[in-house]
């Protein structure tokens, strides 16, 4: 299989100042066709010193829409240039290259195919040779184009003249067999050294070009620096859907091949689809013959001493569409349909779960939910409970080998969070040398770049989980684009499938209130999303009433009265304070006075941090959808940093989420102050910078793309932001003073 390549390091293989303006364009049709920016065609655009203007490639990028012109345009400049590409037989992943599962086309290994004779005609009959190639392609009342008439250049060669277009194809079959075995009769005289032309496609009776054609029926299949028995075998191989298959008269074979495009646009792709399969299976096909109104060789006449003459006629497949269904099928890597009667007695084991009731080893779950629930810290309890084989949010985890992708936190801050959660938790490392941590802050790539790179690295490493923290950091596309947002997720299940472990990634919720939302409709984005994921956790904020906080301020100050009690004076407890005495934070403070008075300095500063923390701390509760496992109970949890704890005591069960409100409020929300939207605006600017960032670089025409506004607003919120400046297009963060 053929990898998509990085087209930035093909390029290297070609030099803009050798293309022509077309070819240029071309170049920067396929870089936004393969999701590059325009700052990546300027830059390699600069290596044309006489030529390059600053700026019009960004001009022309934004008019560039569809046609056609794909990564495969580079790759074949890339090669007529020198560039060879990996072994076919190789499937070791490159640095940049990235995964797909798309067909390369490759069947035929002309190496091993042997040469197929062609045979001539034992009865030389022109006539017959005419009115054959004619019947096969045209209609009776469809003109047909034909020259017989040459000019001679300097150095000796014979090239057609535009020759005659206003007879049908029923005039000139009646007339040939009414010429007594001598075409010419009809046709006129030809000049024996260099032969006579046909149109394999009907005209309109005005002229010849390609607006001329009527038909987009057929089109040329032509190698000439092939041996023509080799050129006759791939053919044939190829199983092309033939209308004619003619000889030359020199060097090549030419295929006529049904096409039955509906117009032009459909027949240039349906040619360069052609073209592309041929040349990948062998067959040095020349690229010039694109063109509807091509000429080929005219069966039924002499060329320098040999016979231009119909070798075969209607070979191979039926026509187009069951041509391409073939192609398709045959280089598809899609396993064969199974009769479930073979495994009914016999069914094959499911894989073994990850996270008990939750999800199986090698699938993939979503965790989503709004800022300041702690989502990073939820995936980091996650990664040490797969380690450490203990629970998670009150799910078993089966123990083993996980790679936590750090996207967001720099180093140093990332190893201390696990250190942290690790000593929250109260749990000994013994199992901590099973995480590892991959730190990519500064140096994230887009999802279907960063997916070869992770899989290269963790290709022996047998882990279990991969998690990745947070996913907008690699998103590539449109995120409430459901075709884009496929292509991304799509990366997570080659990541899956490579390695054989479980993707586990966070997502944000959309903006909004989520109170009244399903947990499947709260990510944002397209729905894709959420339908995605084998499992999808959600998290959403209930409220604190002020009740509530105060009940759990209380307890927690009491809870520290009652330890030290317990440690340091437990008769005094057990004498003196009452069931009542531990609700109240300030009858345990009157019996610490009497009880414990040498330690009561510590106790208060040990309270009032508890107090805080208490106050400070949110309730959440986790809903989900899962592919595998029955639909579990909603989960209530505290989140005090730096970790969450599942409400074994039922507390949250009765709170509503925090943004759900009642139907006579919500038209009634406050509005928000000029300053909060200036913040709102610095938050959202900051995000796409972060999310924008690949090698340390962000562009103007990458954060417009991003944000969906125009480089001017950019250019604006850059100002506004004061956090930030901008030079040649370029966007950098100022230094902190």
């Amino acid at each position: 299989m053929e990898h998509k390549l990085d087209l930035l390091a093909l390029l290297d293989y070609v030099d803009p100042s050798f293309l022509d303006y077309q070819e240029w364009l071309q170049v920067g049709m396929a870089l936004k066709h393969e999701g590059y920016t325009a700052s990546n065609w300027e830059d390699w655009s600069k290596r044309d010193v006489g030529r390059y203007r600053p700026g019009e490639c960004f001009k022309k990028w934004t008019g560039f829409e569809g046609g056609g012109i794909t990564g495969a345009t580079i790759t074949q400049m890339a090669k007529d240039n020198g560039w060879q590409s990996r072994s076919a037989d190789s499937h070791e992943l490159g640095w940049n290259d990235e995964i797909s599962h798309e067909s390369d086309y490759t069947f035929i290994d002309k190496n091993w195919i042997e040469g197929q004779e062609i045979k001539e005609p034992t009865v030389w009959n022109p006539v017959k040779e005419m009115t054959r190639y004619l019947e096969t392609l045209f209609e009776a009342s469809e003109n047909v184009g034909y020259v017989v008439g040459t000019w001679q250049t300097e150095d000796g060669k014979f090239l057609p003249t535009k020759g005659n277009w206003d007879r049908t194809a029923g005039e000139l079959i009646q007339l040939l067999n009414e010429a007594n075995e001598d075409p010419g009769q009809v046709l006129g005289d030809y000049n024996k050294e260099a032969g006579a032309w046909i149109r394999f496609n009907p005209l309109d009776g005005q002229g010849v070009k390609n607006e001329n054609v009527t038909e987009f029926r057929y089109a040329l299949v032509e190698s000439d620096t092939m041996d023509l028995e080799k050129q006759n075998a791939i053919i044939r191989e190829l199983d092309l859907p033939i209308a004619a298959l003619v000889y030359s008269g020199k060097k090549s074979i030419h295929a006529i091949v049904k096409v039955d495009a509906a117009n032009y646009d459909e027949y240039r792709k349906r040619v360069d689809y052609l073209y592309d399969v041929c040349k990948k299976n062998g067959l040095n096909i020349d690229s010039q013959n694109r063109n509807p109104s091509r000429l080929s060789r005219m069966p039924g006449v002499e060329r320098n001493g040999k016979k231009q003459f119909v070798i075969d006629t209607n070979i191979g497949k039926a026509n187009w569409e069951e041509w391409h269904e073939w192609i398709e099928g045959i280089n598809d890597d899609l396993p064969d349909p199974e009769n479930l009667t073979d495994y009914w007695q016999d069914m094959p084991q499911l894989a073994p779960p990850l996270i008990h009731g939750v999800l199986r080893q090698g699938h993939k779950m979503l965790m989503a939910g709004p800022s300041k629930a702690g989502k990073s810290f939820a995936l980091i309890e996650l990664s040490i409970g797969i380690a450490e084989g203990r629970d998670w949010l009150g799910w078993t985890c089966t123990k083993g080998k996980v790679l936590y992708v750090n996207l967001e936190l720099d180093r140093a801050s990332c190893l201390h969070r696990f250190k942290d959660v690790y000593e929250s938790l109260g749990w000994q490392p013994d199992h901590v040398n099973n995480i590892d941590i991959w730190n990519l802050r500064g140096k994230s790539v887009p999802m279907d770049k960063l997916a070869p790179k992770l899989i290269r690295r963790a290709a022996k490493k047998n882990y279990i989980a991969v998690i990745i923290d947070p996913i907008y950091k690699v998103l590539t596309g449109d995120e409430n684009s459901a075709d884009q947002m496929a292509h991304f997720t799509n990366q997570f299940d080659k990541v899956c499938t490579e390695l054989g472990s479980s993707v586990i990634y966070c997502h944000h919720h959309s903006k909004g209130s989520q109170g009244g939302k399903k947990s499947m409709d709260r990510a944002s984005g397209s729905g894709v999303f959420a339908r995605d994921p084998d499992a999808l956790i959600d998290l959403v904020e209930l409220d604190m009433t002020e009740t509530l906080t105060k009940q759990q301020s209380d307890r927690a100050a009491c809870d520290v009265y009652t330890s030290y009690f317990k440690k340091y004076n437990f008769d005094y407890f057990d004498e003196h304070v009452g069931q009542d005495d531990v609700l109240s934070p300030a009858q345990m403070k009157t019996h610490a006075e009497n009880g414990l008075k040498a330690h009561l300095p510590v106790i208060e500063k040990e309270v009032e941090k508890a107090v805080h923390l208490a106050k400070v701390k949110s309730a959440w509760r986790i809903e989900g959808t899962l592919r595998e496992y029955p639909k579990f109970d909603p989960i209530n949890m505290w989140f005090q940093y730096p970790i969450h704890k599942v409400d074994e005591a039922g507390i949250l069960k009765d709170i509503n989420p925090g943004e759900e409100q009642a139907p006579w409020k919500k038209n009634f929300g406050k509005k928000k102050s000029p300053q909060e939207k200036k913040q709102e605006q610095k938050e959202s600017f900051e995000l796409a910078y972060e999310s924008c960032t690949i090698d340390g670089a962000v562009t103007l025409e990458a954060m417009a793309e991003f944000m969906g506004v125009s480089p001017k607003t950019v250019r604006n919120r850059v100002t506004n932001h004061g956090g930030f400046w901008i030079t040649n297009g370029e966007i950098g963060r100022k230094p902190d003073k």
